[in-house]
C-alpha cells in the first residue's frame, strides 16, 4: 500500500518509547517491493510475512506466530489494520484493536492506549 508519513512518524515515536513492534503482512512471494516500503519495514522489530509462515490474516495462527516472535501475550498487544475482518480474530484473542480508517483518528486512539502523543507535529 501507500506509505503514510504520519504513520511512519508515529512508528518512530512508539519505537523510541521502548515498545516492541511487528508488521503483519499478507504478502505475495516474489512481489516487487518499492524501496520506500523496504525502508519502513526495517524499522520494525519483526516482520511476519504470510508467504514465509504459511498462514495469513485473519487466521488466528498468524497472530499466534506474531506474538511468539515478539515474546508477548495477545493481551499485551495493540493491533492496527484497515480491514475489520483482520481485527476480529485479534480482538477475540485479547488484543486491543484499532481500525485504521484515516491515520489521524487511528493515531489518536493508539496514543491514548500507549500514553504517547502520536498526533502532534
Amino acid at each position: 500500500g501507500e506509505i503514510r508519513p504520519e504513520m511512519v512518524t508515529a512508528l518512530d515515536r512508539v519505537i523510541r518509547a521502548g515498545y516492541r513492534t511487528a508488521c503483519l503482512t499478507n504478502n505475495v512471494v516474489g512481489g516487487e517491493q518499492r524501496m520506500d516500503v523496504g525502508d519502513v519495514m526495517v524499522m520494525f522489530d519483526h516482520v511476519v510475512e504470510s508467504s514465509k509462515v504459511g498462514c495469513r490474516k485473519p487466521e488466528p495462527r498468524f497472530y499466534e506466530i506474531a506474538c511468539g516472535l515478539v515474546g508477548v501475550e495477545p493481551s499485551e498487544c495493540v493491533f492496527l489494520d484497515d480491514l475489520g475482518v483482520n481485527l476480529k480474530p485479534a480482538r477475540e484473542m485479547g488484543m486491543t484493536t484499532i481500525k485504521v480508517v484515516e491515520p489521524i483518528g487511528a493515531l489518536a486512539e493508539l496514543g491514548r492506549v500507549v500514553g504517547i502523543d502520536l498526533v502532534a507535529r
